[in-house]
């Protein structure tokens, strides 16, 4: 999947989630290591860990 559009479904995700929710995504953009630090950035976000498996990054993004 292409960005933005990983970055617009996890803002979908994070607002259904409840405070103290985490999302997990998984992506395969090298952009994406670009695309999602400013999503995790605003107030009600905060990363809970950024990992990588291969070509896979992994983002563990926690709704405050």
């Amino acid at each position: 999947m292409l960005c933005p559009l990983p970055v617009l479904r996890a803002n979908r995700k994070l607002r259904e989630l409840p405070v103290g929710g985490l999302l997990t995504v998984r992506a395969t953009d090298p952009a994406a290591e670009q695309d999602f630090p400013p999503t995790a950035s605003r107030p009600a976000t905060n990363w809970s860990r950024v990992a990588r498996e291969g070509d896979v990054l992994i983002f563990v993004i926690r709704k405050r």
